[in-house]
């Protein structure tokens, strides 16, 4: 009786443990619903909305509207119904922030409905699909009379999707759009192509990606290098590879600044753009003549550049293409979180960034300035001069000598700036006394001001900055890195809400193998020692087989007969030469070892990490559960 008493009494214990487990899991299923609750574990927060975006929500003092529009049916293809989850999920973050300031309005514009004829009222338009029908995947946000669209959302954008939706949001809220001037010896916003003409594809070259990506935040203005005066409603100035600059055209620059406004300019060594574009009878030559700088305006405010040089770096080189072979290119740079200032907003998030053939800023400011570094090399650096930098890796990586310093690639200067022209306006070279302009004269900036000067003209131009694809028809272009990110973000700095730059650094943010790059330099480094060891053996025993050669002089045939000295130091010299090669071999085995120990090591820590956490976590609730059963 007692034992069928029991039987009873576990059954039911059971069957209330089971429907008390039932019941605990559907209430944490459907608060989970309600609440939206999620753990975003990336490094990055790539699911959580950004500091930035948030601060910028919080400014709303009027409801802004987003259509997301998403087709349904089995027409949209899995990829992309997958990422309209994605961005439904963002969106209600957005919401979740913005509270009653954000309405959204989610849209399935099947065809011939209501849904669709909106989404064509919105600017996005359907795009086709495998099965014949359109799809449709964006959305358009509008505040007021203001509206931006967003056509179609491309997954290979994801890391952008914050910042579409965050700028669409800012760009609502911001009525009038800030005056860019964009000054340039280079075709940044396009050139007549005669060969382009001839193949029926028009005769003009489309401006740079760079315009048409500030176009979308901004006015751009171009402003010809020939001019006397920026115009006044130019907020901020680019000065992109100022190649012989005259000086009337620096003079309006310099008065553009004293009247407070803000310049960022491109100075460079030697302009990759600019060399492609010189008479191809001789390369090296033009490549000699593409450098650029501001002398004229820097040295007043004490910063030197020397445009003889670009900065080789073993730490951020890159490997390029020469031919079938990859080779390291020390004199063009790829930039990680380790060579930005990461306690300036401009530059706080940003982690990668590709400068070719870089120069390098030196100097003390001039007395009320001060400097910021923004991008600077590593200590394990050089400055060499650039005609080296076109023959290749190997020929610098030879007799490489770091320097030890790390020099600063992009500095900013704040302070009140003094006019680089004190006895005012220059003279106009057609007359012996006119002055070029007739406005008046400032010798000092009316405000502290800020201008920021970048050693580099080229990682703004298209092959280094980003990829364009026609994606449905639409152009969509693709971050390579954090190149173009760096310029809008400073403009945004300069001229709107500083709180875009968060949203567009983390846009771009990149995780590269900084450990493996260190082990690769610390072998390099024993590679030159040794192969200058090496060269410094043969060039010993050259000499000593020419002391040799010169002791047996007069002596007829013998003369080209080697003695048993010369004999016996060639054959040092390949003994010599053998163990080298050894040597050599076994850093290379080395360096594979250590790289494949700490893949290894990853691959199981990724693999094995989290079960045993899970196997540990249960075996001590379990010793912690017996303990306490023995304890009663």
């Amino acid at each position: 009786m007692v034992s069928q008493k029991k039987s009873i009494e576990n059954f039911l214990f059971s069957a209330g443990g089971i429907i008390a487990m039932f019941l605990l899991l559907a209430g944490v299923y459907i608060f989970s619903s309600l609440a939206s609750a999620r753990v975003d574990l990336t490094q990055e927060q790539m699911f959580t909305l950004s500091p930035g975006t948030k601060a910028i929500l919080k400014k709303l003092d009027t409801p802004v509207q987003i259509h997301f529009y998403a087709t349904q049916g089995k027409e949209m293809p899995v990829e992309f119904k997958t990422y309209a989850q994605r961005v439904e999920d963002i969106l209600n973050e957005y919401k979740k922030h913005g509270g009653s300031k954000i309405q959204i309005k989610k849209y399935d514009p099947q065809p011939d409905s209501d849904a669709e004829d909106s989404a064509n009222l919105d600017g996005v338009e359907g795009q086709q699909g495998g099965l014949g029908e359109k799809i449709y995947l964006g959305l358009a946000v509008s505040m007021l009379d203001q509206k931006v669209s967003l056509p179609f959302l491309d997954p290979r954008r994801e890391r952008l999707l914050e910042y579409d939706i965050t700028r669409a949001i800012a760009n609502v809220m911001n009525t009038e759009k800030a005056v860019v001037g964009i000054m340039s010896s280079l075709p940044i916003f396009g050139e007549f192509n005669p060969m382009m003409m001839q193949m029926g594809r028009g005769g003009r070259q489309e401006p740079w990606i760079l315009v048409s990506e500030l176009k979308r935040d901004f006015t751009v203005k171009e402003i010809q290098p020939t001019v006397d005066k920026i115009d006044d409603d130019v907020k901020v100035l680019l000065v992109i590879h100022p190649k012989n600059f005259s000086d009337k055209a620096l003079y309006a620059i310099d008065q553009f600044i004293m009247r407070g406004g803000k310049l960022m300019a491109f100075v460079d060594p030697m302009s990759y753009v600019d060399s492609q574009n010189a008479p191809q009878n001789n390369p090296l030559q033009g490549a000699m003549n593409a450098g650029s700088s501001l002398d004229k305006l820097t040295k007043p405010w004490g910063i030197e550049f020397d445009g003889s040089k670009v900065v080789a770096d073993l730490v951020y080189t890159t490997k390029i293409n020469r031919g079938a072979q990859a080779e390291d290119a020390p004199a063009v740079l790829s930039l990680t979180d380790q060579a930005v200032n990461t306690n300036d907003v401009l530059t706080s998030q940003i982690d990668n960034m590709l400068l070719p053939f870089v120069g390098a800023f030196t100097g003390t400011p001039a007395e009320g300035l001060k400097e910021t570094v923004l991008l600077h090399s590593s200590t394990q650096s050089q400055l060499v001069e650039k005609f080296m930098a076109q023959f290749g890796g190997q020929n610098m990586t030879k007799d490489f000598q770091p320097s030890g310093k790390e020099y600063a690639l992009a500095i900013r200067l704040t302070g009140k700036f003094k006019s680089a022209f004190p006895e005012g306006a220059p003279k106009d070279s057609g007359s012996t006394n006119a002055p070029v302009v007739a406005a008046p004269h400032l010798k000092e900036s009316v405000k502290e001001n800020a201008v920021i000067l970048v050693a580099d003209s080229d990682l703004v131009y298209d092959q280094f900055a980003a990829q364009v694809q026609r994606i449905f028809g639409q152009k969509l272009v693709f971050p390579m890195n954090a190149n173009l990110s760096f310029v809008q973000g400073a403009i945004e700095q300069s001229t709107g809400d500083e709180n875009l730059i968060r949203v567009r650094s983390r846009a771009t943010m990149n995780r590269p193998f900084t450990r493996v790059r260190e082990m690769q330099v610390a072998a390099e480094e024993r590679f030159r020692s040794k192969i200058r060891d090496l060269e410094k053996g043969l060039q010993d025993t050259q000499t000593r087989l020419s002391e040799l050669q010169q002791a047996k002089q007069g002596q007829g045939q013998q003369k080209l007969i080697l003695s048993p000295e010369q004999q016996a130091e060639i054959q040092k010299f390949k003994q010599k030469q053998a163990e080298a090669n050894k040597e050599l071999k076994q850093v290379r085995k080395d360096l594979r070892r250590d790289i494949d120990s700490l893949e290894n090591r990853l691959k199981w820590l990724n693999i094995a990490g989290m079960p045993l956490v899970v196997i540990g976590a249960g075996i001590s609730v379990a010793l912690i559960k017996r303990k306490k059963t023995a304890a009663r």
